[in-house]
C-alpha cells in the first residue's frame, strides 16, 4: 500500500487531497498540533501531534512515506518571509531522508506580467511581490533536492473554490460563509479573463499523477486550465443562477471593496496582502494545460453549476435541500 505525509490536511486542498488519496486506497497520514481537533474533522486519517515548522516532527512523521504533501501555508497570509521557506525546507528534508516524491500545490504569485496572458509551465518567473518572490525560492529548493534523491510534482491552478476551501477568492470576496447571498461582489475588471479551479478537480487530478508518479521526470510541473471565466461573468452569473433556483431570490453583483482593503491596510495584515495580489485581477491570466493533457488524456472538470452549488452549500450560504 503507498503512503502518504500531507502537511495541511485540515485545511482546504491539504484536506481535499487526503480524502481523496485515502478514497483510491492510500494510507494517509497527516501532521496537526490540534490532534483531537483534527481527528474530529477526519478519524479516517492517521495524525501525528507536531508542527511542520519542527523537523524533528516532520521527520518522524514522513517516516516510511512514498509521498509529501506540502499544503500548509501561514494562516491569513500572515509571516511568510519568516514561515515558509523554513517548513518547505523540513518537507525536503523528509523526502530525502525517505526517497519521497513531494507533492506541491502551485500558485501564480511567481509570474509577473511579462509572463501573462498565457503561462506554461517553462514561462519565466519573474514576481513583482513578496509573496512571489518567496514562491519562487521555494520552488527553487524543490528543484535543488531533486539532485539528493527526492522528487517533486508541482500542479498549478487558478483560485480555488469548493465546499472547504474557506481561505479563498470565492469565499473571502465573493460571498460570505454561513451567511446568505444577497450580493456578489467581484474583485476583477470587467472584461478580464480569470480562472478558477474546483478544489476536487484538482485533488483528483494529483491522485492521477501520483499514480504515473514513476514515468514522470524528477521535477514535474503541470498546470489545470481548471473553469475559464472568459470575461469576468460566467462565475457571478452562475452563482446568481444557482442561488434564484434554491431561494426564489437573484442576488446583485457588485464590486469588490478594493478602496477599503487599501484603508484597513496599514492595521490588517491579511487586508495589506490581499491589496498585494490586486495585479491578479487587473490581467488575463490563462494557464495552458497541454502537458497535463499530454500525460492524462483529461482533464477532471466537474460541470461548473454543480462545482459552484457544491461550494455554495459546503460554505453554508444555501438552504438545506429538500
Amino acid at each position: 500500500m503507498n503512503k502518504v505525509l500531507v502537511l495541511g490536511a485540515t485545511g482546504g486542498i491539504g484536506g481535499e487531497v487526503a480524502r481523496q488519496l485515502n478514497a483510491a486506497g492510500w494510507e494517509v497520514c497527516a501532521l496537526a498540533r490540534d490532534v483531537d481537533k483534527a481527528r474530529r474533522q477526519d478519524a479516517t486519517f492517521t495524525w501525528h501531534q507536531g508542527d511542520a515548522l519542527n523537523r524533528d516532527e516532520v521527520l518522524a512523521a514522513a517516516r516510511g512515506c512514498d509521498v509529501i504533501v506540502h499544503a500548509v501555508n501561514p494562516p491569513g497570509y500572515r509571516n511568510w518571509a519568516q514561515l515558509v521557506l523554513p517548513m518547505i525546507d523540513n518537507t525536503i528534508a523528509a523526502a530525502i531522508a525517505e526517497g519521497a516524491t513531494i507533492v506541491l500545490p502551485g500558485t501564480v504569485y511567481n509570474y509577473g506580467p511579462d509572463a501573462f496572458p498565457v503561462l506554461h509551465e517553462d514561462s519565466p518567473q519573474h514576481p513583482q511581490t513578496r509573496k512571489g518572490a518567496i514562491r519562487v525560492q521555494l520552488e527553487q529548493r524543490l528543484e535543488e533536492a531533486t539532485g539528493h534523491g527526492a522528487r517533486v510534482l508541482i500542479l498549478r491552478a487558478g483560485d480555488f473554490f469548493g465546499g472547504r476551501a474557506a481561505n479563498s477568492w470565492f469565499s473571502q470576496g465573493l460571498v460570505k460563509p454561513g451567511k446568505p447571498v444577497h450580493t456578489i461582489s467581484y474583485p476583477g475588471a470587467p472584461g478580464l479573463l480569470h480562472q478558477w479551479a474546483y478544489l476536487p478537480d484538482v485533488a483528483r487530478t494529483v491522485v492521477e499523477l501520483l499514480a504515473r508518479r514513476a514515468s514522470l521526470a524528477a521535477f514535474a510541473r503541470f498546470q489545470m486550465a481548471g473553469h475559464t471565466d472568459t470575461d469576468g461573468t460566467q462565475m457571478t452569473r452562475t452563482i446568481q443562477r444557482v442561488v434564484l433556483r434554491r431561494t426564489g431570490q437573484q442576488p446583485r453583483v457588485g464590486k469588490f471593496p478594493w478602496w477599503l482593503l487599501k484603508l484597513a491596510a496599514p492595521f490588517v495584515v491579511t487586508f495589506r496582502e490581499l491589496q498585494e495580489m490586486r495585479y491578479l485581477w487587473r490581467t488575463p491570466l490563462h494557464m495552458d494545460n497541454t502537458r497535463l493533457i499530454e500525460v492524462l488524456g483529461k482533464e477532471s472538470h466537474t460541470p461548473l453549476e454543480q462545482a459552484v452549488e457544491a461550494t455554495l452549500s459546503g460554505l453554508g450560504c444555501l438552504p438545506r435541500a429538500v
